[in-house]
């Protein structure tokens, strides 16, 4: 037991639990971080980084044969043969769907932070006001004040690019310079905002170093370079990931162990001291398993696979999973809704061009329901779009040789994308739980997945396509087309709920700080503990509730309060 003794214990190592590892390091806590994947070390394991995409045998795309073996993961925009490394593929790591849901994982060190798409936007007051009072799923137990210095905290370390747009809607952070807009759609933003005094388009805010501080370099991390191959890990560590700045922020200060093919069977409870005293880990490779103690642990495994953690985790006292006195767990989840979209074409503008491959979209915060209640529907959504040229190489059908080389140096008309970002609610029917039956190769239980969209749902996408298609009509777009995706839940990537705080042990599983109730010593501060889900990309406040988690159990451990 001594051998297997730290201060605190991490489970998963993709954005929030990177950031744990980093926070409980660097206040002094010896930290084992336990990671279900393998190893992957900055620069050292990525290996197509530098790759040329002539030297892809399918130039970026997966065969036939894999798509036929991995019908869910394939689905993913960014599961290419440059990255399919990262990706667990579906019979790996199989699940139930009792509903059509697209759970896409990425089991290694670093998690999903080597593949994340960057975007980073803090909530306003009304996200954190908003269940409470429209009357859904249970109010937060906090506010955006209490949150705002630790999404500074966060902004600075990691380096977001943006403008002081102030926007009450959108709440500005601490920017390092913005990304440009093109002339099209400089008129887009321009026209919509003349025309609607509530929507207000800005260029998107993304976790790249658009001009690196000091501190950054001192990471060891330069600028970002526009490749758009970030999805293969950048060598220039010039994104925000685990693996180029928190995982290495806590490495530096000697107090980590970061322990990969370790699958986290339970968290044990022993009755008799009434609190969680460590972790059953088994081994990927050799089966074995071992046990783990600390004073404090953090869940960070991934909103599902927490969940499925916690559920697993019976003991006398808690029957029906850790903490679990309300029934609660596992229920509620939610996701965002991205099955809208629009496409258009925009005449003239053809002596404009653009340079590089920028990282981020122009974005307007949600404008429905926001001030109260005033569709017939709960909620709202985000809205991005982009504009771009056709052509740049698309001339496909023409003889090898000088007509090949001109018809693929010319430049077509301009192009117009926009799609939403919606909020789905929180349900009780909407939930996970365990199949016990059905267990994976490491005597794990299958997670059954039960999540499906609903009457609101469906009302919000067709206002998203209404609206947007009368925004983009009036910025004089033409040839408008909208489109249903129909893509199940999942497919977003940004699964949430399932140990939600709340204020109430009768309704809630975590408390302000995201202690459980029935645990203090351990905290949930991935997507699982989301109360609901906002209009705006999550990562951001999930590595801000993980800063302030870890002050909050670190000052407890001091009073011995946990």
């Amino acid at each position: 037991m001594s051998k297997n003794t730290y201060d605190a214990i991490v489970i998963g190592s993709g954005i929030s639990g990177g950031w744990a590892a980093k926070e409980l390091c660097e206040k002094g806590l010896k930290t084992l971080v336990l990671e279900r994947g393998k190893n992957v070390t900055h620069k050292e394991d990525y290996p197509t980084m530098h790759t040329p995409p002539w030297e892809f045998p399918l130039r970026g795309q997966m065969s036939l044969e894999v798509k036929k073996d991995n019908p869910i993961v394939s689905r993913c925009y960014a599961f290419k043969d440059d990255a399919d490394h990262f990706f667990v593929k579906d019979k790996e790591h199989p699940y139930v769907q009792d509903k059509p849901f697209d759970w896409i994982r990425g089991y290694q060190v670093g998690g999903k932070s080597l593949l994340w798409a960057r975007q980073v936007q803090r909530w306003s007051k009304y996200d954190f006001e908003g269940p409470g009072r429209d009357g859904f799923a249970v109010d937060w137990p906090i506010r955006y004040e209490d949150i705002a210095p630790w999404y500074s905290y966060v902004e600075r370390f990691i380096g977001v690019s943006g403008n002081k747009d102030g926007l009450e809607t959108l709440p500005d952070g601490e920017f390092l310079p913005a990304w440009e807009m093109n002339k099209v759609e400089k008129t887009i933003q321009q026209k919509v905002n003349e025309a609607y005094p509530d929507r207000n388009f800005v260029i998107g805010r993304c976790a790249h170093l658009t001009q690196p501080a000091a501190h950054h370099l001192a990471q060891g991390r330069g600028q970002c370079m526009a490749r758009s191959m970030c999805q293969r890990g950048c060598p220039f560590g010039a994104y925000f990931s685990s693996n180029s700045s928190t995982l290495p922020a806590a490495e530096a200060t000697g107090n980590l162990t970061i322990r990969p093919h370790s699958v986290v069977h339970s968290l044990i409870y022993d009755d008799a001291k009434g609190k969680v005293t460590g972790v059953q880990v088994v081994d990927a490779e050799t089966m074995e398993t071992t046990e783990f103690f600390a004073k404090v642990i953090f869940v960070n495994a991934s909103a599902l696979n927490s969940n499925l953690i916690l559920l697993n985790s019976k003991s006398k006292r808690f029957p029906e999973g850790l903490g679990n006195d309300n029934g609660l767990l596992g229920t509620h989840i939610a996701f965002h809704n991205y099955r809208g979209s629009l496409s258009a074409k925009m005449d003239g503008f053809l002596e404009d061009y653009y340079y590089g491959r920028r990282p981020t979209a122009i974005m307007m915060p949600n404008f429905r329901n926001v001030k109260k209640q005033e569709m017939d529907f709960l909620r709202g959504y985000m809205t991005f779009y982009s504009a771009a040229r056709a052509g740049w190489g698309n001339a496909r059908n023409t003889d090898f040789g000088p007509e090949f080389k001109a018809s693929n140096s010319e430049v077509g008309p301009w192009g117009v994308f926009m799609m939403m970002q919606g909020e789905t609610i929180p349900k009780l029917e909407n939930r996970v739980y365990l199949d016990d039956k059905l267990r994976d190769k490491w005597g794990m239980p299958q997670l059954r997945v039960d999540v499906g969209y609903d009457e609101n749902d469906e009302k919000s996408l067709r206002d998203f396509l209404d609206q947007g298609a009368e925004m983009l009509e009036k910025a004089g777009c033409k040839d408008i087309r909208q489109n249903d995706s129909g893509q199940a839940p999942g497919l977003d990537i940004h699964e949430m709920g399932g140990v939600r705080m709340g204020k109430d042990p009768k309704t809630s599983l975590l408390g302000k700080h995201h202690q459980m109730h029935a645990c203090p010593n351990v905290y949930v501060t991935d997507g699982a503990s989301m109360t609901s889900t906002g209009t705006q990309n999550p990562s951001l406040t999930y590595m801000a509730f993980t800063a302030r988690a870890v002050d909050h159990a670190v000052k407890a451990l001091k009073r011995k309060a946990i």
